[in-house]
């Protein structure tokens, strides 16, 4: 290993910030290992609280200190968390060969040989494929190629980790790790997802209620994996409070959960958090031909990137301040400035009242010296403030014009606390890049658009089709929105728009689903009461959760 690259890792960057708590690395070896004389493999051990965890529970067997030898594998990249593994396990009486300082991925590839185990277990770093030193983050990535998986630059490192890992695993093998909960649900993670349900036989996850790591916000899971069971194959998902709950969760219970059947596609795993018949009715939905997604009536993008908001966006007290009246377009920067699902002349004007930065500095795409006086004064102003040097602004030819400057037919909310909607836009402005912009298409109308997305059947799919990562925020990306499913209302439909937006400005969302759902769903589709009542509740089940996680 490359002392140069050694020197340069920060302990807690490498691992993503923190070590495992003593009752996870228990409970998984309480759950991975029942035999005494299994072979245990632990990929990234750092300063041993696994490989500790899985000597005491072999002892638990009945393994005396002189047979633990050969039993136990860690491998760490960091020399000074490797020796504090080291000192761990030589209190039981294991050698220093116990622990293996080096990288994991070189490990595999020419110390390892052939070896297979009979358990996984750990906790791989959780950090961006960017931040892992090139001459490990190269090797990993080729031995993924060679498994024929295809990673990419948005790949965590703790991907390759466990796919490697759990190529070692024998005939019958377990994994047990401890995941970031974004396993469930972002694209980099899609491979990984096909890969476990096709690798594995039986996946068993536990996610917490409450955040479990006190030094970060990062929300993880238990991935508990088993190769080649005879039955209950499939997916469970069990939830507990915190590590309290999990201390007294019962391992032979655990086998009485209901295992719903492993979807083997890139979908994301939010619906195993359901039970199996609301799962099946989504999956009947997604096959049903009259329902397509956002895409056939809309175009999603995303909102300008001023490169600084504290320069570009002014409240109108700054923009007469500066004289720079007309050298402004009208800009929303926050989805709590779009009170409705339409934005007209009076939300502008109430938002101008509320002091809130609803003007974008866009003088002429012209040199700095062929300005009118008032800009030049506020582009010094913004130079004297260094603005200009900020990476957005200096790769620009002119650093203070925004590009990709357009007006769209609607916005729709990148992040959603409650429910999801769209906005129909009738004041010509633009909304930065907290906000997408949204383009009609293909005849679409807007207002008929806006009002078939408050219905129980998108809002359900959109609880599973975007992400959340443990703030209560569910997050979409322009496609993801393009994907949602969403059933449009007929031309002839009875439903006063007017009306729909008066009740979202009181946040009356119940009484606009009835509505919308009664004539949509139910009239027009003919779905009956008990789905769409059981849609609703998908919706509720998920949203209470992620919000619950606040």
């Amino acid at each position: 290993m490359s002392t140069e690259v050694t020197e340069n890792i920060d302990s807690k960057k490498l691992r993503g910030g923190y070590y495992t708590p003593q009752p996870i690395a228990d409970f998984i070896c309480k759950w991975a290992i029942t035999n005494p004389t299994q072979k245990v493999l632990e990929p990234s051990c750092g300063d041993g609280n696994f490989i500790e965890s899985a000597i005491k529970r072999f002892k638990e067997l009945g393994v005396q200190d002189n047979q633990l030898y050969g039993l136990i594998q860690g491998v760490e990249l960091l020399e000074v968390e490797a020796e504090k593994s080291k000192a761990r396990a030589a209190k039981y009486g294991l050698n220093s060969d116990t622990i293996t300082n080096d990288d994991f991925f070189n490990f595999i590839l020419e110390k390892n040989g052939n070896a297979r185990y009979d358990v996984v277990i750990g906790n791989p770093p959780f950090i961006r494929y960017q931040n892992f030193p090139e001459e490990h983050r190269v090797l990993a990535i080729k031995m993924m190629q060679e498994m024929e998986l295809r990673p990419n630059k948005l790949t965590n490192i703790w991907v390759p980790f466990l796919v490697i890992a759990a190529s070692k695993l024998r005939a019958n093998g377990k994994l047990g790790m401890v995941i970031p909960a974004e396993l469930f649900q972002v694209k980099y993670a899609a491979e990984t997802r096909v890969f476990l349900s096709n690798f594995f036989s039986r996946v068993t996850i536990v996610t917490f209620k409450k955040l479990v790591f006190s030094d970060i916000q990062q929300e993880v899971v238990l991935l508990l994996c088993e190769k080649n069971v005879e039955e209950n194959k499939g997916v469970r998902v069990i939830e507990v409070n915190d590590l309290k709950e999990l201390k007294a969760l019962n391992l032979d219970q655990i086998q009485n959960i209901e295992v719903k059947s492993l979807d083997h596609s890139t979908e994301k795993w939010t619906k195993y958090f359901l039970d199996e018949n609301e799962i099946q009715l989504l999956r009947r939905i997604k096959a049903d031909e009259r329902i397509n997604p956002s895409f056939d009536v809309m175009d999603v993008d995303v909102g300008i990137v001023t490169g600084r908001n504290e320069f570009f966006m002014m409240n109108e007290e700054t923009v007469s301040q500066w004289k720079l009246q007309t050298y402004t377009t009208r800009v929303v920067g926050k989805s709590a400035h779009l009170k409705g699902i339409v934005y007209d002349e009076t939300d502008f004007e109430a938002n101008v009242a509320a002091g809130y930065p609803v003007h974008l500095f866009l003088p002429e795409a012209k040199e700095y010296s062929k300005q009118p006086k008032a800009v030049k004064e506020y582009i010094s102003y913004g130079e004297e403030k260094e603005y200009h040097t900020g990476y957005k602004c200096k790769i620009r030819k002119l650093w203070y014009i925004t590009p990709s400057l357009w007006s769209p037919d609607a916005f729709a909310l990148r992040q959603v606390g409650e429910y999801p909607k769209l906005i129909v836009n009738n004041t010509g402005a633009s909304s930065t890049d907290t906000i997408h912009r949204v383009r009609f298409k293909n005849g679409a109308n807007a207002e008929i658009v806006a009002l078939s997305y408050l219905n129980s059947l998108t809002f359900a799919f959109s609880e599973i089709m975007g992400r959340s990562y443990g703030g209560g925020v569910l997050t979409f990306e322009p496609s993801e929105i393009e994907e949602l499913p969403l059933p449009i209302l007929r031309e002839d439909h009875t439903i006063n728009f007017e009306e729909i937006d008066a009740l979202m400005r009181n946040r009356n969302i119940e009484e606009v689903l009835d509505i919308i759902d009664n004539e949509l769903l139910i009239n027009q589709l003919k779905f009956n009461r008990a789905d769409v009542d059981t849609l609703r509740g998908i919706w509720k089940k998920l949203s209470n959760r992620r919000n619950n996680r606040k």
